[in-house]
């Protein structure tokens, strides 16, 4: 399936804060967004991938986005796989067409925890709350102190993807928060949960994004003007929950990426750019090693060489990813990685013709990849 579908139209709303804007209200401004970007009709879309609000969960909220956006979609549905869902819903999208199960569709998510309810991301879980455990950012911090204990200190390698984030969301004029970060403020930032601070954390954040993708042929038959090529993607997912792992440090990361580099026919090293989900700096250490950018544990030689910003050994999160543009989970991404692929990122990498995308959902619980290639 290599290059038979493609991302055609990309949208989002503004990120950030806003206030009385519910969920659909914020899909469908996306998915107006995408579609006109993709420079189709509506009618012409029909399929329709909707990632479930965190924030508030409701039963058959695939239907009623469809209803309000007055369609009637042969292939759809409501996918949660938390923040690794949006990966994964443009395969089933692509895989749907190119099964014959629909011929445009559109792939959306919005949610609205910094103006509605964070209740998600803050809640106990299970009897752990008992010693301390009482948010997503626990189980994390949990994860990032085993990996300290086996591979030592990582504060340079966190400090330097906070870094580059930060400076390439200070770029971005959609960036929920343009503020660049230094090393002496990233060191004085307040201790969230140990070993994680304040800027190893992501935003929270309101907001949509959406794609459009279709098969290549139907891009071309259509007149798109930018279409992005799907060259790979896969998943993987741990059902374990995180105090019953054997090794907090092992992810499915390796197995998603492995699969959508298969796919590819590429590997790490023919890779121009990266957006990997950055809830926590942590989350992007071990994504790159399970990627194979370096072994584990290695990934100080890559900051280097260079770093992760634009010029650098490996570019990373051009647009500012979920530390600096906006903390809704994951599509966001995506959105960069096709600009990138365009040529018209606000922080362009020259040259640039492959882009890797990581999502990730609960506390390392799944994981989905995809690889971007040029027209």
């Amino acid at each position: 399936m290599r290059g038979k579908a493609v991302i055609a139209g990309i949208g989002h709303t503004a990120f950030g804060k806003q206030p009385g804007r519910s969920t659909v209200s914020l899909n469908i401004e996306a998915c107006r967004n995408a579609v006109a970007d993709a420079g189709i009709e509506k009618n012409a879309v029909d399929g329709l991938l909707v990632k479930v609000p965190t924030s508030k969960v409701e039963m058959m909220y695939g239907q009623k986005l469809a209803e309000a956006m007055g369609m009637s979609p042969r292939f759809g549905g409501v996918f949660d796989q938390g923040g690794a869902s949006n990966i994964s819903m443009i395969a089933i999208a692509a895989m749907a067409i190119e099964a014959g199960q629909c011929e445009v569709a559109l792939v959306t998510l919005a949610d609205n925890p910094r103006t509605g309810s964070r209740h998600a991301y803050e809640k106990v879980w299970g009897d752990d709350a008992d010693f301390g455990w009482s948010s997503v950012v626990a189980g994390y911090a949990m994860i990032a102190r085993r990996y300290m204990h086996d591979h030592g200190d990582v504060s340079d390698i966190h400090a330097a993807i906070a870094m580059a984030c930060r400076k390439h969301g200070a770029d971005n004029p959609h960036a929920q928060l343009r503020l660049p970060l230094t090393r002496e403020m990233y060191d004085a930032s307040p201790w969230v949960v140990g070993p994680l601070r304040r800027d190893d954390c992501c935003l929270v954040s309101d907001g949509a994004a959406a794609v459009v993708v279709m098969s290549a042929d139907r891009a071309k038959d259509l007149g798109v003007k930018a279409p992005v090529p799907i060259l790979g993607f896969g998943q993987g997912n741990s059902s374990i929950d995180v105090p019953l792992r054997e090794d907090l440090t092992e992810t499915q990361a390796g197995v998603s990426a492995r699969t959508a580099f298969a796919m590819a026919g590429l590997a790490p090293k023919d890779i121009d750019v990266a957006q990997i989900y950055d809830c926590f700096t942590i989350t992007v250490a071990m994504t790159l090693e399970a990627y194979g950018f370096a072994p584990k544990g290695k990934l100080a030689a890559l900051v280097k060489e260079g770093g992760f910003e634009v010029g650098g050994a490996l570019p990373l999160n051009t647009s500012g990813g979920l530390l600096s543009e906006t903390g809704m989970p994951g599509l966001q991404l995506v959105l960069e990685g096709v600009r990138q692929m365009r040529g018209f990122s606000s922080n362009q990498v020259l040259d640039a013709e492959t882009c890797i995308v990581s999502n990730q959902g609960g506390i390392m619980h799944t994981h989905s990849t995809l690889i971007l290639g040029r027209q």
